[in-house]
This record gives C-alpha cells, sequence and structure tokens, in this order.
C-alpha cells in the first residue's frame, strides 16, 4: 500500500480519537501501523539525503550550463551514494564558502582534497582515496624549467583565488623573494601566464588541461610540484559524519570488489619538489 497525504491523516486522525492525544504507547502503535502499511516496497523507496558541496574544477567537478553538476569526481561520488542508499542535493560554491560551509554544517560532504590545514579539526575523510591530483608550476617554454623549489623564488606565481593549495598558497605568500598575484579562476589563470603577468602559474593538472583542450595556447610547459590525494570530506559538524564516512568507504570498496570503480589507493605523500619539504 502506497501511503498517500490522506492515508497518514486519517490513521493519524482515528489514533489520536482513540488514545485522546498520544501517549507513548498511542504513538508506538502509530508508528507500527504505519510501517505495516507501507510494507518493504514503500519503506525501500524512504532515503537519506546528502548534500554535496562542489566548486569548479573541471574535468573533475564542475557546474555544467544547465546547473547539474558534472565531472568525474561528480560521477564517482553517485555511483557510490546510490551504492549507499543515499541520495544527493548537490551546490555549487566557491572554494572559500566550501570550507565554511564545512565547518559549519551548510554541506555535508565535499569530493575534494585530503589534509587541507583550514579544515582541520573539522572534518572526517574516507579512508579510500579514488584518485590522485597532482599540483604544478606551468610556464612559458621562455622560462626555465622548475626542477627544485629555489628556481620559484624572485618569480611572480599566479595563484586561483580561495585556493589554499593544501596550505602552500600562504607559505608562498610569506616567502621573501616570491611575488603572488590572484586569478579568479583558471581560464583566467592561463590568460594571465600567456600574458606574461606572472612568471608561472600554480595549478592542478586536470583544470589547466582542461583549459587548454578548449583555448589551446602554444609554448605551455608543466613542471610537477607535488601529488596529492582526493577523498570525500565529511563535515564533523553533522552528527552523523563518522556514520556517513564508513557508509561511503563501505560502499566504495564494495564496488571496487565488483570492478566497477578505481582500486582504492593507499594514502602517501607521494611526489613533492625538491626543496618544497622545508617550506610545508
Amino acid at each position: 500500500m502506497t501511503i498517500t497525504p490522506r492515508v497518514l491523516t486519517r490513521v493519524f486522525r482515528i489514533f489520536w480519537c482513540c488514545e485522546h492525544g498520544f501517549n507513548a504507547r498511542g504513538l508506538t502503535v502509530f508508528l507500527v501501523v504505519i510501517l505495516t502499511l507501507a510494507g518493504p516496497g514503500q519503506a525501500q523507496q524512504i532515503r537519506d539525503s546528502v548534500k554535496v558541496g562542489y566548486m569548479d574544477a573541471a574535468p573533475l567537478t564542475y557546474q555544467a550550463e544547465n546547473g547539474r553538476a558534472e565531472g568525474v569526481f561528480i560521477e564517482l561520488t553517485r555511483r557510490v551514494a546510490e551504492e549507499a542508499g543515499f541520495d544527493l542535493e548537490f551546490e555549487y560554491l566557491p572554494v572559500t564558502r566550501a570550507y565554511f560551509y564545512l565547518r559549519t554544517g551548510g554541506i555535508d560532504v565535499w569530493p575534494g582534497l585530503t589534509d587541507v590545514p583550514a579544515l582541520e579539526g573539522e572534518v572526517l575523510e574516507t579512508f579510500v582515496s579514488p584518485m590522485p591530483i597532482q599540483l604544478s608550476a606551468f610556464g612559458m617554454e621562455q622560462q626555465q624549467p622548475v626542477s627544485h623549489f629555489n628556481d620559484l623564488r624572485d618569480k611572480t606565481l599566479i595563484l586561483i583565488s580561495g585556493y589554499t593549495y593544501g596550505g602552500l598558497a600562504e607559505r608562498l605568500e610569506q616567502t621573501a623573494g616570491i611575488a603572488v598575484t590572484e586569478a579568479p579562476n583558471h581560464r583566467a589563470a592561463v590568460a594571465m601566464l600567456s600574458r606574461g603577468r606572472g612568471d608561472y602559474l600554480l595549478d592542478y593538472q586536470e583544470p589547466v588541461k582542461a583549459v587548454l583542450e578548449e583555448f589551446p595556447v602554444q609554448g605551455v610547459r608543466e613542471y610537477p610540484v607535488r601529488i596529492r590525494n582526493t577523498a570525500w570530506i565529511f563535515s564533523l559538524a553533522n552528527p552523523r559524519s563518522s556514520q556517513l564516512r564508513d557508509a561511503f568507504d563501505d560502499a566504495y570498496l564494495r564496488l571496487a570488489e565488483r570492478g566497477e570503480v578505481p582500486e582504492p589507493r593507499t594514502f602517501s605523500k607521494g611526489f613533492q619538489l625538491p626543496g618544497l619539504a622545508d617550506l610545508l
């Protein structure tokens, strides 16, 4: 039987009249009757909803022209949530607001990066990491290659506004000999680099590759800086954060066993540009 608002109202009125207002016994019986009428099919339609915050990091996460959340990490999030039995509500956010919402409970989860200093003590990260993401220094061909952190000294670096780069942005701003300028997004950052408004662009590999595929710029060179880990980051402001995190972990492992998602990665610091460890 389908529980419609009309059916629910009728059953409620019957028990209200019989009990002259619910007491504990009446409420218990009422709930049992509702669950019995609903049956297993109706119960399966009742699913928890999880609010997901995401940002502009195409092709991993981005908002399509129709307003729908898209991207490799978004689709993976949908598959894991479906396996775990959750419905998802997506909200497109600037980076700083996403961090604020994670701290305050405005969103439940962010498909993003681990070890963000601004979120320390405010979030739980999944134990599985579906993919790595590379932070790189991009420069025009006339600039010298970057093989050591010292190669960035006495240079101007273009950063994406709001990105913390795992705490690296703040350290760079405090480092003598390094000037920092900001771009509002990845496309603008590549344009600034091509016009000589900075010596190097510090950005993640996949978003820059996506920009260059759409708007080719000749002579851009890429130099690896750091490998970081992706994960699902849950807000501790949600009292169910640990249950949600465990549900996502378990769901991902089941999907991996069936070969439907990549094998979970081992968390590690991975590659770091020589000399970078002294700064972090």
